[in-house]
């Protein structure tokens, strides 16, 4: 027997269908995701931390959960809503189904929903914090201002929730420390800002031979001038980068020692606030695997994963900003370079859910690093 569930907006309006997951209560943000495939790296990503995802595919849960899809440590989406779930589930790697993964990770989601109806109202009147109600009972007035109170303990600081607390070497294959590691002339030494990072990042930046270290977002440049890094990554994340003072100053202190820069999603967009840009909240966001975007060095296009809420204000762009890429769908800011050593990508380049085309600006960051490194190797050469 199905238990019904309710969804509710701030604006009033109430979906009723099924519950699927822990029975409770849970209020996020609701944003709409287009992707087709993928549900499971999308529920482990931590930029999606205090948001509700809606599925605008309407068959979630076909393909079950594997052992290695996950972008994070744990689901971080504080709910889903979906318009079927599949009662089979069929992938050579699969090892539950979604719905048992969403009661082991007490996660609360909706189904038999029009999501369609549904994203055609946030696509109108922009992205609501809404709730999954799957109790019994139903207070409306009571629900829409527990909505409110909880949105504004939600915009304080989502990343605290998703980041690493200590920093720490990612590398399993070595017992070495850092600084044994990084005399290996052949090592390319990088050093991640932790705001929410997906793990499929990390994975791409070691196989482009790349010893890297995990770091906390309040780690000062003090620190990273002590480790010595060959570059760094300012990593995807949640929340309004505009709240999170601290770190904008340590990075504007960070662009002081010249040290290659490549900022993702959040850590793009803090990128361009360190570099006096604004930032403005977008009615409805990007969020899928099928945005195009195009590079305006040559004017190709290429297919992209989206996930953010901010975009940088193409209106009020300071001078030492040039724009690298833009959004076909709206011609929002995609990709950002300054002074020819730091950079910043909109989408997530690691592609994952999605197409990996975007991963070259990842490739080409490091690929610049190593080059350097083996020019200034030829020239401290010693001649006999």
């Amino acid at each position: 027997m199905k238990n019904n569930a309710f969804l509710i907006l701030e604006n009033g309006y109430v979906l009723k269908g099924n519950a699927i997951g822990v029975q409770g209560i849970t209020i996020g943000e609701i944003v709409f995701n287009t992707a087709m495939t993928g549900y499971q790296e999308i529920l482990t990503d931590a930029s999606y931390k205090n948001q509700i995802v809606l599925f605008t595919y309407p068959h979630i849960g076909n393909t079950g959960i594997n052992a290695k899809d996950v972008e994070s440590n744990s689901v971080k989406v504080h709910g889903i809503i979906i318009r079927n779930l599949s009662n089979i589930h069929s992938n050579y790697r699969s090892i539950q189904s979604l719905s048992i993964y969403l009661k082991k990770n007490n996660i609360i989601g909706i189904s038999n929903i029009d999501t369609r109806k549904l994203t055609i109202l946030l696509r109108d009147q922009g992205s609501q914090y809404g709730c999954i109600l799957s109790t019994k009972h139903l207070n409306l007035q009571n629900i829409i201002q527990n909505i409110k109170n909880t949105f504004n303990t939600y915009t304080k600081n989502p990343i605290k929730h998703v980041c690493t607390k200590i920093n720490y070497s990612w590398n399993q294959n070595t017992t070495n420390s850092i600084h044994d590691n990084i005399k290996k002339k052949s090592i390319t030494h990088i050093i991640v800002y932790d705001f929410g990072v997906k793990y499929n990042i990390i994975r791409i930046l070691e196989s482009y031979n790349c010893y890297i270290t995990i770091i906390t977002p309040d780690t000062t440049v003090k620190k990273i001038i002590s480790i010595n890094p060959d570059g760094i990554i300012l990593s995807n994340g949640p929340g309004d980068p505009r709240k999170y003072k601290n770190i904008i100053n340590i990075i504007k202190k960070l662009i002081t020692i010249h040290i290659p820069i490549f900022g993702i999603c959040l850590g793009h967009q803090l990128l361009g606030l360190a570099n006096n840009a604004k930032i403005i909240k977008m009615k409805f966001g990007h969020h899928g695997s099928n945005h195009p975007v195009q590079d305006l060095n040559n004017n190709k296009v290429f297919i992209t994963t989206q996930n953010h809420n901010f975009t940088i204000d193409k209106n009020n762009l300071p001078k030492q900003i040039i724009v690298t890429h833009t959004s076909l769908f709206d011609n929002t800011i995609q990709g950002i370079c300054i002074k020819k050593k730091y950079w910043g990508f909109q989408g997530h380049p690691e592609g994952n859910p999605g197409p990996h085309e975007s991963e070259k600006l990842l490739y080409k960051f490091i690929k610049n690093i190593q080059d350097k490194k083996k020019i200034h190797r030829g020239n401290n050469a010693k001649t006999y």
